[in-house]
């Protein structure tokens, strides 16, 4: 049985979507589609990690970004925070991709 960590001390994963990635009426299932996401994926790594699901406004802010106790983490740091969890950040990110695309189909498909 995996240790679960406190809040404080989890990996936040911000991951930012894009409303065009929704469609050309992307802008109007946005916000709708960021709560269905993290519902989804709340529970992967939930031992030692913690998830932000929201829209990408201001094209200025990463796509994907890594915060601890409300700092933004370095993509190495974050790497070497999930390697002393077996998570490789490479096929962690490749992997996401992939989820949150078929969830964009699932959330159409309701």
């Amino acid at each position: 049985m995996e240790t679960r960590l406190p809040l404080y001390k989890k990996l936040l994963v911000m991951y930012r979507i894009e409303p065009g990635c929704l469609g050309p009426q992307g802008a109007d299932y946005v916000e709708e589609f960021c709560v269905f996401a993290k519902q989804k994926l709340k529970d992967r790594h939930s031992h030692c990690l913690r998830w932000a699901i929201k829209p990408r406004y201001d094209k200025s802010l990463p796509e994907l970004e890594f915060q601890i106790k409300n700092g933004t983490l370095s993509r190495d740091n974050a790497a070497k925070y999930m390697t002393r969890f077996d998570i490789d950040i490479d096929g962690f990110e490749e992997t996401l991709d992939e989820e949150l695309a078929d969830l964009v189909d699932a959330f159409f498909e309701r």
